[in-house]
């Protein structure tokens, strides 16, 4: 177990209010992630999910791009008493494009390129579906590259009045070749040479529900099942997919909320540049 400045103040926090306290720590907004502690034989639920405690009464909650106003945190105790926390949630503003005019083909995808989207999307989900008990985040978080960025967490076009997906990541230019590291701890559970969108894709799987995402990717250094350290080269950046010029665009889940990789990092001209 890695000690932090985090996990003793909860641990310190739940031993003052009792053995049943059932704590939250962290950024209440919008596509942050949030630690929690509670008794280890307590089981938890939030945002429709079972959420994995550790050993330790430790666990995590990621509240995605556009996480609700209020969350309820239920935990149930093995003596059968249950406690809840409802929080408040900020809201972002996210910057919105509107484009107009443009061809219907450009907008909407063929019949067969909608299947091939259709595989690939099951397979990024078989690659979430696991779920990993470990805490491999206890390292802590680094940028797995650092650059300009490009484009930023939670933005969105509509095109011809339909709006599109978000972007649900953190874009990086650097040329193609340039190493990508592990930005923590974790688990390889995808290296995908070509999916339609994303091109070169790679998760890693970094415990508890959280997971990376690192798309349009010239080169894998690891495969599926592979156990990787921070700051381990993973990948290098290139121009795979539907893109326009090579970058990185990294991508964090907690199950299947979108959380926002630039809050659990430090500043990028903290970061060490490649």
């Amino acid at each position: 177990m890695t000690i932090t400045h985090t996990t003793i103040g909860l641990l310190l926090l739940c031993l003052s209010l009792g053995a049943a306290a059932l704590e939250m720590e962290g950024p209440r907004r919008q596509g942050g992630l949030l630690h929690g502690q509670v008794a280890p034989d307590a089981r938890v639920r939030a945002m429709g999910h079972e959420i994995p405690v550790d050993a330790d009464g430790r666990f995590v909650l990621g509240l995605g791009r556009d996480a609700p106003k209020t969350v309820t945190v239920t935990a149930v105790f093995a003596d059968g008493a249950r406690q809840q926390r409802t929080l408040r949630v900020a809201r972002r503003d996210y910057d919105i494009q509107r484009i107009d005019g443009l061809d219907r083909n450009q907008v909407s995808p063929d019949a067969e390129t909608l299947k091939r989207i259709r595989r690939d999307a099951a397979a990024v989900r078989a690659a979430r579906s696991r779920r990993l008990a470990a805490r491999h985040f206890d390292a802590g978080w680094v940028w797995p590259l650092t650059g300009p960025i490009s484009g930023i967490f939670g933005s969105q076009r509509i095109l011809n009045d339909e709006p599109r997906q978000p972007h649900y990541g953190i874009d990086i230019a650097r040329p193609t070749g340039t190493p990508v590291r592990a930005p923590s701890d974790g688990v390889v559970t995808l290296a995908a040479k070509d999916l339609f969108f994303s091109g070169g894709t790679l998760i890693l799987d970094h415990g508890q529900g959280l997971s990376s995402s690192f798309l349009h990717l010239s080169a894998m250094r690891v495969a599926p099942g592979d156990r990787v350290r921070q700051g381990e080269i993973v990948a290098e950046v290139g121009a795979t997919g539907r893109v326009t010029g090579p970058h990185l665009d990294w991508r964090m889940n907690w199950f299947d909320q979108r959380i926002d990789p630039s809050m659990l990092v430090p500043p990028m001209q903290e970061a060490r540049r490649e």
